[in-house]
């Protein structure tokens, strides 16, 4: 939106300082209107628009800022706004409609895992007693299940632990900028969503 209203205004004669501004003014959220207001003040110190872009990395990557760059030097930056308005706007539409189509795998995964998990807990036990009851020597599936269904109930806190230590180591590597490169081309290269995710970065 910030990138669709800048290019109007820049296409409409208004000074760039003038449309940072009034687009910080206009901005509901607090963490970008500050980054705005950063912005326009390094233009107004002398900086080019790409440099002072360049500042706030978390906020604007590499690709936009030397787009900007380049629409500075050519003297089309709200040409180079608009195309940019348009390559983002069709990255978040590719997005939600992918996203949209993994909530279903994604909810019966979930819901899979939360059945094994209760049958293991909570079934199975039930059925080891029963068979204990009527006696006789059990099949050899059977054994496997009910041992892991044993372990499962002696160490569910241990997975629990696992889950939630692996969920932060990957929030850690994902923050780092080397890691989320090494993350990237993991899941690139998975069996069935790596083409799908591919197909995202390259929109």
């Amino acid at each position: 939106i910030f990138t669709r209203q800048l290019s109007t205004m820049i296409d409409a004669g208004l000074p760039l300082v003038q449309g940072l501004e009034i687009l910080a003014t206009q901005q509901e959220n607090y963490h970008f209107k500050k980054v705005l207001l950063n912005v326009k003040e390094d233009v107004e110190s002398g900086k080019t628009f790409a440099d002072a872009l360049r500042q706030h990395k978390k906020v604007f990557d590499p690709l936009f800022v030397n787009l900007v760059a380049a629409g500075e030097t050519g003297g089309i930056l709200d040409t180079i706004m608009a195309r940019l308005a348009g390559a983002i706007e069709k990255q978040v539409a590719l997005k939600k409609q992918v996203k949209g189509a993994l909530v279903y795998p994604i909810s019966i995964m979930g819901v899979a895992g939360l059945a094994v998990a209760v049958l293991m807990l909570f079934v199975v036990p039930v059925f080891e007693k029963m068979f204990a009851d009527f006696g006789g020597e059990l099949p050899g599936p059977t054994k496997v299940v009910i041992d892991f269904s044993r372990q499962a109930q002696a160490y569910w806190w241990v997975a629990a632990l696992v889950m939630i230590a692996f969920a932060a180591l990957f929030k850690t590597i994902n923050n780092n900028p080397k890691g989320k490169r090494v993350l990237d081309r993991f899941f690139y290269h998975l069996p069935i969503f790596g083409p799908i995710i591919r197909k995202v970065a390259v929109a």
